[in-house]
């Protein structure tokens, strides 16, 4: 009799389904992980949750696949198959997110996330089953080791969000002793002021509109000051740095009056990384961005071995991804957690296992 498992499934309607699947074999060079915590995405809510939407360059097809949902896993190997030669049964781990070819430029420098071949080129949890399950199957060459005394859920939010804001932060070469802005204090925003902080950062500026998030951020210590997010916000950023802006500042609400924040705020010879996904830029160039000598990046997740570099920085000084963490639910209780994501969650909704491995 075939040992079966849970899965979450979204049918693109709002809701999530938690369904019976079969628990996957190891092939070739493939683990098997016991899921350990498994983060919802802000991408999983709006491409996949409310409606299949997908991102350009993909066929313009739907990126969904009707796959297992979730692409931020982190868990413990129980089961490997032949040709693996990195991690063992009982190995801690967390996983890249995207599962290239191997072959192509990006693939070679780990950018997986770019593989530039559309034949090999899968996402857990979108186009092959992810991480919102008892177990995952995942390829040995994606996985990283998750070093102690980082937990479960530390993996989890590294294997996404916080990779995405190291990415981000490394680009703009911050350096201690520089002011850093945060437009959007949602978990990628936080995740951007806890590596800020710990690449030197002197001081972290917060913009946020969310009332509940605000007071959840407060609570963290993550950001020295917070603005609320309207009209005035690039003033008040201006009238807290006596005038000067911040030398780096980093975009993580992907709306256009916070990536006109993040620019009108920033200093001269300011950096600029735009980390929130959709929306559209609107600025005036001119004084906002040629007079000021900006230089404004764009980036999107990070490479494996970038997350490895992260996973043992934060190692290294004992810093816990987790505390962005707000809701931690059940695997039985996917829709509920879901719909709190969707409604704009106060920090970062993780799903558990009722028994960690």
């Amino acid at each position: 009799m075939t040992e079966t498992m849970r899965g979450v499934f979204l049918p693109g309607n709002s809701t999530a389904e938690v369904r019976e699947y079969p628990v996957p074999t190891p092939g070739h060079g493939q683990l098997v992980i016991k899921m350990g915590a498994s983060g919802i995405c802000g991408s999983d809510i709006g491409y996949i949750f409310h409606e299949y939407k997908t991102h350009k360059g993909l066929d313009g097809k739907p990126a969904y696949k009707g796959v297992i949902a979730g692409h931020e896993p982190s868990g413990r190997v129980v089961s490997k198959g032949p040709g693996c030669v990195r991690f063992d049964e009982g190995d801690r781990v967390l996983i890249y997110h995207i599962v290239g070819c191997g072959r192509c430029p990006n693939c070679r420098s780990g950018n997986f996330i770019s593989c530039s071949d559309g034949r090999y080129r899968e996402a857990y949890g979108w186009q092959r089953d992810g991480g919102h399950a008892d177990y995952v199957l995942v390829e040995e060459s994606t996985c990283i080791p998750l070093p102690e005394p980082l937990t479960y859920e530390d993996g989890a939010l590294i294997a996404c969000g916080f990779g995405t804001a190291y990415e981000g932060l490394k680009r703009t070469g911050i350096k201690g002793g520089e002011d850093l802005l945060v437009v959007g204090l949602g978990p990628v925003g936080m995740a951007a002021a806890t590596i800020g902080r710990l690449l030197g950062a002197r001081r972290v500026i917060g913009v946020e509109r969310g009332a509940e998030r605000i007071a959840f951020v407060e609570q963290t210590g993550l950001v020295d000051d917070i603005v609320v997010a309207d009209d005035a916000s690039a003033d008040a950023v201006l009238d807290l740095t006596g005038g000067v802006g911040c030398a780096v500042a980093v975009d993580c609400s992907g709306s256009a009056p916070g990536r006109s924040t993040a620019l009108e705020a920033a200093a001269e010879w300011g950096r600029v990384s735009l980390l929130g996904e959709g929306g559209r830029l609107e600025t005036e160039v001119s004084d906002v961005m040629l007079h000021k000598q900006l230089t404004v990046f764009a980036s999107w997740v990070t490479s494996l071995q970038g997350m490895e570099d992260l996973t043992g920085k934060l190692q290294a000084e004992a810093v816990h991804p987790d505390r962005v963490v707000s809701h931690r639910m059940s695997l039985s209780d996917a829709h509920q957690a879901y719909t709190l994501a969707a409604a704009g969650a106060a920090g970062k909704v993780v799903l558990v296992p009722e028994e960690q491995p």
